[in-house]
């Protein structure tokens, strides 16, 4: 007899061993011959060599399913075991699968954009209006590369400009006052890891959020780089965010050029940015518009009708403009 310990390094222990360990409870019954002990994320395994290996090879094919899905169910476990290809419904333009297996999708055309243009550069810039899933996308995209170990790291930022509320006036300290800013990106991670692992990246900086100033001096190397809410950089701001890029790095830069908080004087760097770096190889842009938009029904109806305010107000400006000349050019 001898032992044989197993870590469970990739998946969250409790969606691999299951409600009060029920997984790990149905895998003691289809390895009757051994002694079978779970704590934490260490699987320790008493038996014959033999059968101690092909337990170790099961235990691993049910770590990756269980990585790849988020969830292992009973039929899951039995069919590994037995040999058989788990039931799997394929879904198109999945990009990753959720809490509890939930398909997470590339739904309209421009999201399927943004998932080729990230498998084919470097720096892909997202821009579009609210609720197009740009940031969603891009986050289940660095979630992704992570999964499959493509990448060692996330990085996520967010420039800290007050959009009419006032930041030193929110309660608690530096984190605390920031940590609103960025709940965005935790909505979407919590999403897509379930809540022991993404402690567990965050603690261990696996998963990295952070506001904007935080990066400087910075060079990101394995890594998947996400800039949301660019349209409110600075020119130097997204200058220096762009070059933090390490190797093995890539960089998505999401942002809603019609939403810029910055005073009326600064230019947005984004759009400097998109300027600027035009053409270039291994950047792309993928350019979203009101019918992306995947939230509320509702939020495209706001889109358009600011949109035909705003066009309005223009309309309005150019006329009153051409009856003042009109009006000088009488006087003379």
């Amino acid at each position: 007899m001898i032992e044989r310990i197993i870590i469970i390094e990739n998946v969250d222990p409790v969606v691999f061993f299951g409600i009060n360990n029920s997984n790990i409870q149905l895998i003691k019954t289809l390895y009757p011959k051994l002694r079978i002990v779970a704590r934490g994320n260490v699987i320790k395994a008493i038996g014959e060599e033999e059968e101690l290996a092909g337990f170790e090879e099961k235990i691993r094919e049910l770590e990756k399913f269980s990585n790849e899905m988020n969830v292992l169910k009973e039929e899951d476990i039995l069919d590994i075991v037995k040999g058989k290809a788990p039931a799997v419904v394929n879904v198109d333009n999945l990009v990753i699968h959720g809490l509890n297996g939930k398909p997470i999708l590339a739904r309209t055309a421009n999201q399927k954009k943004l998932v080729e243009a990230f498998d084919e550069n470097d720096m892909v810039f997202a821009i579009g209006p609210a609720g197009s899933g740009k940031t969603y996308t891009a986050i289940a995209l660095a979630v992704r590369a992570l999964k499959t170990k493509k990448v060692r790291k996330i990085i996520l930022s967010r420039p800290a400009v007050e959009a009419g509320e006032k930041l030193g006036f929110l309660p608690g300290d530096m984190k605390e006052k920031i940590d609103p800013y960025l709940q965005p990106l935790y909505d979407a991670l919590e999403d897509m890891i379930p809540p022991l692992k993404l402690k567990e990246y965050l603690e261990n900086k696996i998963i990295q959020i952070a506001p904007l100033a935080f990066m400087r001096g910075r060079t990101l190397n394995d890594a998947v780089i996400i800039l949301d809410e660019a349209q409110n950089t600075t020119k130097p701001q997204i200058k220096m965010f762009l070059t933090r890029l390490g190797l093995n790095g890539k960089m998505i830069i999401t942002g809603d050029i019609t939403q810029i908080d910055l005073p009326p004087s600064q230019q947005s760097g984004l759009i400097h940015a998109m300027q600027v770096l035009h053409g270039i190889k291994g950047i792309a842009t993928v350019e979203f518009n009101k019918k992306d938009i995947v939230r509320h029904k509702l939020v495209q109806k706001i889109v358009e009708a600011y949109e035909d305010s705003e066009k309005r107000k223009v309309k309005n400006e150019k006329e009153y403009q051409n009856q003042e000349s009109g009006v000088k050019n009488q006087d003379f």
